[in-house]
């Protein structure tokens, strides 16, 4: 089903929201922005392992593997001894800025960008709705955080399986345990990442509501996720930092300990829900009022 037959299609089709949604994700994954992201993503593993085993091979050690480490992201230290570590620290390296970014730039060009090309008003017509365009393009964000993730850990599963050996895994807390236990963990990782970009992607979308220039919809919401981090790092907003959306990003290490840590986890999995839930009635209320011209 095309994008003008999915909007065409009578409401009573079962498939109408089913091919609106697809032709949405078509539309999403088929731009050469969208592609150019999930490329550099990509190549941030690759740079990640190659760096690694570099310093290595040059008799260097490297510091880090954990937070107050100081010679790079959580896991660093570990990627000689088992690439699995690989995808743990490259997730963490993307986490702060690159995915969040990407998912930003998406989220940000929804609403504003279909404004901005003048097919706003034509996505509108019956038998749309407002509500259901919406969430249409909430879910093809969600599934670009998805793809964006997990691109990340599968390079950085390949990176670190041709450049390091691969074996058991011993977690944060000095427990060793199995390859396949810890590609499990890996895999969770990975879709705890995922999650973290709830709040981001509800809050681009929310902004794309207030403008119909996708360009400034994107730099907004990126200059919102840069200040966010800023103030993230500023010691006299403590009692603020923990309601900032990307304070707990980072507490997906908690499933590398054993037993499992899962206050700091579930904190942020609330603090999502939240922003979702907040930004995402709002981009509706904005949305559903909106005097729509383009």
């Amino acid at each position: 089903m095309s994008r003008a037959e999915a909007v065409a299609a009578p409401r009573a089709n079962p498939l109408w929201t089913l091919g609106l949604l697809r032709s949405e994700l078509s539309l999403t994954f088929r731009r050469w922005r969208t592609l150019a992201l999930l490329g550099v993503l990509t190549g941030v593993p690759i740079l990640i392992g190659v760096a690694v085993k570099i310093e290595t091979s040059g008799g260097s050690t490297l510091g880090g593997g954990g937070p107050e480490g100081g010679g790079g992201p959580a896991f660093i230290a570990q990627i000689t001894n088992n690439g699995l570590f690989l995808v743990f620290t490259a997730l963490a390296a993307t986490l702060p800025f690159f995915l969040p970014m990407a998912v930003g730039v998406v989220a940000g060009d929804a609403v504003a960008g279909e404004a901005n090309a003048g097919t706003l008003r034509y996505l509108l017509v019956a038998p749309a709705g407002r509500t259901r365009l919406l969430l249409t393009k909430y879910a093809a964000t969600m599934a670009f955080c998805l793809v964006a993730t997990l691109v990340v850990a599968v390079s950085a599963l390949a990176t670190g399986a041709i450049l390091f050996p691969l074996g058991d895994v011993v977690t944060i807390s000095g427990v060793r345990i199995g390859f396949g236990e810890g590609l499990w963990r890996a895999f969770l990782i990975a879709l705890v990442v995922a999650a973290s970009l709830v709040g981001i992607a509800a809050l681009g979308l929310f902004v794309s509501t207030l403008t119909n220039s996708g360009i400034a919809a994107m730099a907004t919401t990126v200059g919102l996720l840069i200040t966010v981090q800023i103030l993230d790092q500023i010691p006299q907003l403590h009692a603020l930092q923990p309601y900032f959306f990307s304070h707990h990003w980072l507490s997906f290490a908690d499933l590398m300990r054993e037993p499992v840590y899962w206050d700091d986890l579930v904190k942020n999995l609330e603090l999502q829900a939240l922003y979702a839930a907040v930004f995402g009635s709002a981009a509706w209320a904005r949305f559903t009022a909106k005097d729509i011209t383009a």
